[in-house]
């Protein structure tokens, strides 16, 4: 019987083969019943009760070794959910009254509790207990039904995770011991468990649409994440050839490593910057290990996506000294909050909208909501002493906003001065352009700002009107289109007339195809996951600038679509090999 082969898109590289873990939700439904014994009924959910604690007993220990103390809080609260006999009580109680079965009385019970945290709209932590709630009455409904609750937590032998979509928060638990890469049903390169992926070094393939129904708990598989294939029970000579493969993989990363501490120079002598993305301070000693020459993108929502209520000025001003100063001096570009389209958090109220990535988010928010905006920006100032900051505003469309959040910023700088707290006064201020109105109006932005760094990721979707997390146009995503590097030669001359840089933070700049006509067409510094630096700066060794700024020409002004950039750029690269 032939192997059955699944292809999808290469997110993360490597090559793995492992057993399947599916991470999918079991049915949890039931039937309503009138029981007769309801002593027996009230045991059955003492019983389930006592294996849902046991459960969170095992997470608590396995998340307070891998994530530490304060992530490991939320499962303290779910210990004292099960052992408050209000919550417990009013269940036994409805079980004996009712005559109904454990099921329906949890249900009931919990959905009361639910609806009344939720309903406390003046008391956030109160509200988030609605969370806890819920969480924990499903992890109880599941024991009384006899069906396990998937917790990539708990994994403890290599496997292969398998899932519709992995969150940012089921991507951070992933022990890279134990998961050896993963596949889902959904996704692109650019979304949040493929970024994540790269950062955390797991392969990882996205977008293969029915993985979850072709394969089953057990099967062997082979993870191909070099070429976005899945072969599921392979035969013994497929996984002979495979396990060459990934060692020949695993021989070309030691090669790379030997240019870690190499600079970044174009076989001409020019002198690029490569730097990494991060979206925590645990995300640099990879970038670091991977010879991050800075950090070009920090993703600074993941504080607050992390946390139970809005962060501190104290406990952001903590993450951001941690990370200027793991860089030792070197550039670290933080992005303000950046929440919204398909970044929510439980306690920011966002109105519901048919466009939420065209609507309410980003520096949006931040600009009418400045208290919150401003704690940020003062524990960024706070911390620019500790190394070389550079601050950048997102989603900026207009002069009027970047005008708006830098006088914002300087106020916070004014404050801080008058209370005696030490600023750096070398810290670089710009904009991200992701929004093309700001990469058509370049040159008026580059008189005022000090960068800019080129967001291809929004930049690409908001320019060919397509949803890049919507498979149904993912065609449309198309970072070599000619129009979108037109806009990005756009940006970087506007920015070089006027003797600024420009970096690029989206995803593009670390592809392999791109690279060449970025190079080509004058990109300073390009930030990309810790993973695809080496290979990277080993590419652009063999590169010549000037030839690249031919290429790049003819790709803008020469080409009129994709396929014709692509093989302009193949015919290019043929000639290196």
């Amino acid at each position: 019987m032939a192997t059955l082969k699944i292809t999808g898109t290469a997110a993360s590289d490597g090559i793995a083969i492992a057993p399947v873990y599916l991470l999918t939700q079991p049915s949890l439904e039931f039937e309503r019943v009138t029981v007769e014994d309801s002593t027996q009924e009230i045991n059955r959910l003492q019983d389930a009760i006592s294996v849902a604690k046991g459960q969170i007993e095992k997470i608590h220990q396995i998340a307070l070794q891998s994530l530490g103390q304060e992530e490991a809080q939320v499962f303290e609260a779910h210990l004292l959910v099960l052992e408050d006999p209000e919550f417990t009580g009013q269940i036994e109680s409805k079980i004996e009254t009712e005559k109904v079965n454990a099921e329906a009385a949890l249900k009931d019970v919990s959905d009361l509790f639910i609806s009344m945290f939720e309903g406390m709209v003046d008391n956030p932590y109160m509200q988030e207990r609605a969370a806890d709630i819920r969480d924990v009455s499903e992890r109880v409904l599941a024991a009384l039904l006899g069906v396990n609750l998937p917790n990539p937590a708990t994994i403890s032998e290599e496997v292969i995770i398998i899932a519709d979509d992995l969150t940012p928060s089921d991507t951070a638990q992933l022990n890279k011991q134990y998961v050896k890469a993963f596949v889902t049903n959904v996704g692109g390169r650019t979304s949040h468990s493929a970024i994540m992926a790269r950062s955390l070094e797991i392969p990882a393939i996205v977008g293969t649409k029915t993985i979850t129904t072709d394969v089953k708990e057990g099967d062997l598989l082979i993870v191909d994440a070099l070429e976005g294939v899945v072969l599921v029970n392979p035969t013994d000579e497929e996984i002979a050839t495979y396990q060459q493969r990934a060692q020949v993989y695993e021989a070309q990363k030691v090669e790379l490593a030997k240019l870690v501490s190499e600079p970044t120079v174009t076989r001409d002598g020019k002198q690029l910057e490569l730097a990494s993305n991060i979206g925590t301070p645990k995300d640099v000693p990879a970038a670091i290990a991977n010879g991050a020459e800075g950090i070009g993108l920090y993703r600074t929502e993941f504080l607050y996506m992390d946390s139970a209520d809005f962060p501190t000025e104290d406990e952001q001003y903590e993450a951001y000294k941690s990370v200027l100063e793991q860089m030792e001096g070197k550039p670290v570009v933080v992005r303000t909050m950046d929440i919204g389209g398909d970044k929510e958090l439980p306690y920011l109220e966002l109105p519901d909208e048919m466009n939420p990535f065209l609507g309410y988010r980003a520096i949006r928010i931040s600009l009418d909501q400045q208290d919150m905006f401003k704690t940020q920006l003062r524990a960024l100032l706070r911390s620019s002493v500790a190394g070389k900051l550079r601050i950048m505003f997102p989603m900026i469309a207009t002069l009027n906003e970047f005008r708006a959040a830098k006088a914002i910023l300087e106020e916070a700088k004014q404050e801080l001065l008058d209370e005696g707290v030490a600023v750096a006064d070398d810290i670089q201020v710009g904009i991200m352009i992701e929004i093309p109105a700001a990469a058509v109006l370049a040159k008026q932005f580059a008189k005022e700002v000090d960068f800019f760094s080129i967001g291809t990721n929004d930049l690409i979707q908001y320019t060919m009107a397509a949803d890049r997390m919507n498979e149904r146009v993912s065609y449309l995503y198309q970072p070599y289109n000619p129009s979108i590097l037109t806009l990005i030669k756009n940006v970087i001359d506007a920015a070089h007339a006027e003797g600024k840089w420009v970096g690029m933070c989206g995803e593009m700049a670390g592809d392999q195809m791109a690279v060449p006509l970025l190079v080509g067409l004058g990109l300073d510094e390009f930030s990309m996951s810790a993973t695809s630096i080496l290979k990277t700066r080993s590419l652009i060794s063999k590169l010549d600038s000037n030839e690249m700024k031919v290429l790049a020409d003819k790709a803008v002004n020469e080409c009129g679509t994709v396929e014709e950039v692509v093989a302009l750029v193949e015919e290019a690269m043929a000639k290196l090999d």
